[in-house]
């Protein structure tokens, strides 16, 4: 029998509050994704993203006053909407229109008696970014709305496609307002679980015990816990990132996923040939200089680099974990100088002037600064969890010490004062990276370092870890280590991955040093766009033929 043709959108709107504005994963998924959603359904996939700071420049987007033109003007003009249309700027350049949110916060308390009467979303209980968000979800629900109603897209096939609780009004807008449009809301991480591992509770021994909106009232979470579910209740597909989230949405949501969409990557992110050989070795002195100035000490060229990375939480992250396993390693005294960084953005007062002097000449520093373990001025030093650990390991970074670690608390984006070089740019400069969550649904960081020849350590708490498990990675020989993790076994955690460095640091023979590198790359290739948008495409069809039945 032949098999029944998927049904694909004529138009695809996906938004989030990452689009153009590349603050966590989220922006991963998506601006690696849309060269290939721009080659299925060129200029007929509209991103929309938030307009932070409206009239000025932004480096992820490009401004094109023609298109769209007649649909923007009534847009602005009529409904008095503040958008700006143009072009991502990621392979696949597309369309993208950011929205000024703010002229809607007038509206706010409305749309949440609306979102009370219909569907029963407390938002009495929100906190934080709870109601940037929904303003900005409402709005996205009206660009929507305005551009649906302007093409006259009645008979058409669409698909609006929501990213987690933050556009959750979006969804719940469309459906009470445009019931026309499929959609599908992706959860990538729900808030209660992450709230659960937050509040230092055990998410995976006690999840089946666990009553999602007793927990959401218990740790404050109604308002987002409510949005969160009500969207995947009435999304016509809902989707999750990984298995492990999966069994996590049923229970604290009562809603499993009708599709898993794991996350992939685009191969075009990674420079080739000469290139990236010029890009490792300006990453290594760019490492190997700020270590050197900061502590006052001479770092050997050969020195092992490897670091940790990604949101700071620190425990869900497994950053205690990360910075344990450095301090067994320097109580090793390996033969081989290891340096160890912690590149994840905190609340930062800006940069340290004294170390961005010191970088300025030319001259080797050789004396160390004060906390010669940090790179910027941190709002609250003495709250820092890090910063407090490392201090009671007594990370000295002195010149005997063979083990150093230092924390980069900025976003690295090319700007942060001490390496302006973007992640990228600095992720092919090291020897390995470390990411021993514990509440992890995907795991972007692993797969972008695997991507970039850089072998890796993760665990089977996280999404890409229990992938890479049915792709038979285990040992680093295949470029990935993939820990068992649970909610107690901290200790050992720490142990194996000090094993694994040290074994991998000072051990392996350069024969299997190139292998694990190349087994590394092949691995993430596996996990490219090409072969992960099948999953996109069954979600697309599942949605449509909600609307068609």
């Amino acid at each position: 029998m032949a098999e029944i043709e998927k049904l694909t959108p004529d138009y695809l709107f996906e938004s989030s509050w990452e689009v153009c504005n590349k603050v966590g994963g989220i922006y991963t998924v998506l601006s690696t994704r849309a060269k290939t959603l721009q080659s299925l359904f060129k200029d007929r996939i509209i991103f929309i993203g938030p307009d932070l700071n409206p009239g000025e420049e932004n480096p992820e987007f490009t401004e094109n006053k023609t298109l769209l033109k007649e649909w923007k003007k009534q847009a602005t003009e009529q409904e008095k909407l503040r958008i700006r249309v143009g072009r991502w700027n990621v392979p696949g350049k597309p369309v993208v229109v950011l929205v000024d949110f703010r002229p809607q916060y007038n509206a706010k308390n409305s749309v949440y008696y609306q979102m009370w009467e219909n569907y029963r979303i407390d938002s009495t209980v929100g906190y934080g970014d709870y109601d940037e968000s929904c303003v900005f979800a409402y709005t996205v629900g009206l660009v929507i709305d305005s551009f649906y109603k302007f093409f006259q897209l009645q008979d058409r096939k669409v698909i609006a496609h929501i990213n987690e609780w933050t556009l959750g009004m979006t969804l719940l807008y469309l459906h009470a307002k445009i019931p026309n449009i499929a959609t599908i809301f992706t959860t990538h991480a729900t808030s209660i679980g992450r709230s659960i591992c937050g509040n230092n509770k055990p998410l995976y021994c006690d999840l089946v015990h666990y009553d999602g909106d007793q927990m959401a009232r218990e740790l404050n979470m109604t308002g987002k816990h409510s949005l969160e579910k009500k969207a995947a209740l009435y999304a016509d597909c809902f989707t999750t990132v990984s298995e492990i989230t999966a069994k996590e949405s049923e229970q604290l949501l009562n809603k499993p996923p009708d599709v898993i969409t794991p996350n992939g990557f685009e191969a075009n992110f990674v420079p080739k040939g000469k290139s990236f050989e010029d890009k490792r070795e300006t990453a290594r002195k760019a490492f190997i200089r700020v270590a050197e100035q900061l502590t006052g000490t001479q770092i050997s060229d050969d020195a092992f680099l490897l670091a940790t990375a990604g949101r700071y939480e620190y425990k869900n992250k497994g950053l205690d974990v990360f910075v344990e396993a450095i301090h067994r390693i320097k109580q090793a005294q390996p033969a081989r100088e290891i340096v160890a960084f912690i590149l994840v953005p905190a609340w930062i007062k800006g940069v340290r002037k004294d170390l961005q002097e010191r970088l300025a000449q030319k001259t080797p520093a050789k004396t160390p600064l004060a906390d010669p373990y940090i790179t910027h001025e941190l709002v609250e030093p003495q709250a820092d969890k890090i910063c407090d650990y490392l201090r009671y390991l007594n990370f000295t970074n002195q010149d005997n010490n063979r083990v150093k670690i230092i924390f980069v608390p900025s976003y690295l984006k090319g700007e942060d004062g001490i390496f302006n070089l973007p992640y990228y740019d600095l992720l092919v400069g090291l020897d390995m990276t470390v990411f021993p969550s514990y509440y992890e649904p995907w795991g972007y960081t692993p797969l972008e370092s695997i991507a970039f020849h850089i072998p890796t350590i993760t665990t089977n708490l996280a999404g890409f870890g229990l992938w890479a498990r049915t792709e038979g990675a285990g040992r680093l020989s295949p470029g990935v280590k993939v820990i068992d993790r649970t909610d107690f076994n901290y200790f050992e955690v720490a142990e194996e991955i000090k094993n694994t460095i040290l074994e991998y640091a000072s051990n392996y023979s350069s024969a299997q040093l190139l292998n694990a590198k190349k087994a590394a790359y092949e691995l993430s290739e596996k996990a490219s766009w090409k072969h992960f948008i099948q999953y996109y495409l069954e979600a697309y069809d599942i949605a449509l033929n909600k609307k068609i039945k």
